[in-house]
């Protein structure tokens, strides 16, 4: 079981990754789960997780994309049925529907699908499909979320009632509005709505003889707005009839209540599916963002990420258009401790932040952006120490701070521990912080714990240079640009590039080499080998890189001259052949006009039938006879050829038969797309994109920009928009 504290948490930014991803969920549970995502204790679970990550990333770039599962939060509606006795509205209806609705067709579309998505179709399998749930609904409401006349007999018959007094009321009140109109008693408007019901706009110095209830006046009371007497009974008994709809409204709604109640445990699963699918969902679209993929996880304790990049850097440099350079790390039981040691600014913090983040994130079943090849282990415990961690409230100075830390890391650390330091033994004295971090590092070293830590102390460069199985690591700098590479090395120490930095950074000559002075000479003289050191690596880092591309070139340049060479040959070796046999033909040629001139002085046809079968047989004595044996063997090698052929021949057309009789049923499995004007679409057979610009019945009339075709509606297949 994983251990990992809030202070770790903080220092390495964990809670920015989940605020990305929380913002990516579509659901308000999702971002509410999406920021209480915490490292996964179960290995069986984590891996599931990953693996339906990965499933959804998939679906992104395959024709069977998931459907939506957006909803709204019905967690009020589960607690009112978990009330005996209540009810619940009618939006709280629409609401369950709409989440009972959506999980059916996720469940049912990954149970059709499960080759493609095998993890969530096992994690889809856990959830009971019932569809009485929204059966019972629909039997009540339409498709407009409205209660339905025939939800019950008693409703019926009310609103029917009401549509009788509704007429009578217009009836009513159409005569006496054409009755006092044509007294002269209403104003131009003629009439008006108070309340909701019809009213005369009666001029104010006729409403005494308008008979009718005063509904109420116009701002100036020049108008007064008049019921009609005859209207007023109707819509006094429309009131009631409106109240016994109402009455009867509640008694339908109690008793579906009372129906959808035994499901609650099924809604409260659907409403869980939907938010951990929302959650999967943008875990999946933000390891799109950052090129996040499942790097191997084995059972071996070793740490090996190449070209590992720190997420939240990743997404921040790109939107600010800046580069961003990955990092290769390795730990493993033969170099299970790395020091890292080099300029300030240079990348140390962030390559150690890049370890634990990444390796947080994973065990937390979120995807990282690293190298396909890298692999990593499953840790118990993350310990870090990053940045300065004064506390005012408990009185605590920075090296206190670190001390305490430095305690607990003690009392913790075992070999399955990950633990991470920043500026290790910084301060207090250097001379004296050094040593006490110097048997720090030795006690964590002889628990078997992985580790990176970043110092400048040249105390702990020697004690990982002595050490067996720890490292030594630094960032590269420039020596001539004075600027840092961001590229760590690992295997060598690095220098400070204190006063080189300082010189870059405008600080007088003079004042530097007083600075030299200050010091002990042997420790110039450590620092500037070490400089040195640095300075040949980035050399022989360039000279390198340079002889690699000459390298490739010259091997590209091998590759081709070969290819022209066996080229030549062949065409030599053909040019032979080809005057060899036209020589042959020559000479054959000009025996037989030898022969044709001495016939033609003597006439003698023996001479000539002679001399000419002598030719033949000296011509085919130059052949090789083949045996009758062997031209049997012949024949029977050819047969057997011909058979291995037709062997592969059929072979071939089986898989293409196979090949389209399963391309078929993918299509036909595919969820039908109800086609509209102005969708993209594409004959099932072909190639061309085109807009639908008519549809009538079942021919579609598709514009493909230079001509457009008409065709059959089941021909054409729906194309996504980029």
């Amino acid at each position: 079981m994983i251990s990992v504290t809030d202070k770790t948490l903080q220092d390495l930014e964990f809670h920015t990754i989940l605020e990305t991803i929380s913002n990516r969920c579509n659901t308000e549970m999702g971002k509410e789960k999406a920021l209480k995502i915490i490292p996964f204790s179960n290995k069986e679970d984590l891996m599931a997780n990953l693996i339906q990550t990965s499933e959804y990333v998939a679906s992104f770039d395959n024709n069977n994309a998931i459907p939506n599962h957006g909803f709204e939060t019905i967690s009020n509606e589960l607690k009112f049925l978990g009330l005996e006795e209540s009810y619940l509205e009618v939006t709280g209806f629409k609401k369950i529907a709409h989440v009972a609705e959506t999980a059916i067709i996720l469940l049912q579309f990954l149970k059709k699908f499960h080759d493609y998505y095998p993890e969530l179709h096992t994690k889809a399998g856990q959830i009971e499909i019932s569809k009485e749930i929204t059966k019972a609904i629909e039997n009540v409401f339409d498709k407009y979320g409205e209660i339905k006349n025939n939800a019950s007999p008693d409703l019926v018959e009310i609103r029917r009632n009401m549509q009788l007094v509704r007429g009578k009321i217009n009836q009513s009140f159409g005569s006496a509005l054409t009755q006092y109109n044509s007294s002269g008693y209403l104003d131009d408007i003629r009439e008006s709505v108070v309340d909701n019901r019809r009213v005369l706009a009666v001029l104010a110095m006729y409403r005494k003889k308008v008979k009718g209830s005063v509904m109420g006046t116009s701002k100036t009371g020049s108008i007064a707005y008049i019921q009609p007497e005859a209207t007023l009974r109707y819509s006094r008994e429309l009131s009631e009839l409106e109240y016994e709809e109402k009455e009867e409204i509640i008694r339908i709604l109690k008793l579906l209540t009372a129906i959808i109640r035994p499901f609650k445990p099924n809604l409260e699963a659907y409403q869980g599916f939907l938010s951990d699918m929302d959650v999967i969902a943008a875990k999946a679209k933000y390891a799109n963002q950052i090129k996040g993929i499942l790097p191997a996880i084995t059972d071996q304790k070793k740490l090996i990420f190449k070209e590992a990049f720190h997420p939240i850097l990743l997404v921040n440099n790109k939107a600010k258009q800046l580069p961003v350079y990955p990092q290769t790390i390795e730990l493993d039981q033969d170099n299970r401790i790395i020091v890292i040691s080099g300029p300030n600014a240079g990348g140390k913090t962030i390559s150690l932040k890049t370890v634990g983040l990444l390796q947080l994130m994973l065990q937390s079943g979120i995807l990282i952006p690293v190298h396909e090849r890298s692999e990593t282990f499953l840790f118990d415990r993350i310990l870090t120490d990053i940045g300065d961690n004064q506390s005012i409230e408990n009185q605590l100075s920075t090296y206190s701070y670190r001390l305490k830390n430095m305690n607990y890391f003690l009392k913790k650390c075992n070999s399955k521990t990950l633990f991470l330091i920043d500026e290790f033994g910084t301060g207090s004295d250097p001379e004296l912080g050094g040593a006490l971090a110097e048997i720090f590092l030795e006690e964590f070293y002889a628990r078997e714990a992985f580790g990176i830590i970043t110092t400048h102390y040249t105390n702990l460069k020697i004690l990982a240079n002595e050490l067996p199985f720890a490292t030594n690591a630094n960032m590269l700098f420039d020596t001539h640009s004075l600027e840092p590479m961001y590229k760590l090395h690992l295997g060598q120490a690095g220098s400070s590039f204190t006063f080189e930095v300082a010189q870059k950074n405008g600080i007088p000559f003079g004042l530097i080499n007083r600075a030299k002075k200050k010091i002990e000479r042997s420790k110039v003289r450590f620092d500037k080998t070490i400089a040195n050191l640095q300075k040949e690596r980035s050399q022989l880092e360039k000279t390198s890189v340079n002889l690699k591309e000459e390298e490739s070139k010259a091997r590209e340049e091998s590759k081709k001259m070969e290819s022209i060479n066996a080229k030549i040959k062949e065409k030599l070796e053909r040019y032979q052949e080809l005057y060899d046999s036209n020589q042959r033909i020559i000479a054959i040629g000009q025996k037989i006009d030898t022969l044709s001139e001495i016939y033609f002085n003597n006439k003698n046809k023996k001479v000539l039938m002679g001399e000419f079968l002598k030719m033949i047989e000296i011509e085919n004595s130059k052949r090789k006879k083949i045996s009758a044996k062997e031209s049997k063997k012949i024949k029977v090698e050819e047969k057997k050829v011909i058979e291995e052929v037709e062997v592969q021949v059929e072979t071939i057309r089986k898989e293409k038969k196979e090949k389209k009789i399963k391309a078929k049923q993918i299509e036909e499995n595919k969820p039908q797309v109800v086609l509209k004007v102005g969708d993209r679409v594409r004959m099932s057979d072909g190639k061309a994109v085109g807009t639908i610009d008519k549809i009538e019945k079942k021919k579609v009339t598709v514009n493909y920009g230079v001509f457009t075709s008409k065709v059959s509606l089941d021909e054409l297949e729906y194309v996504q928009p980029k």
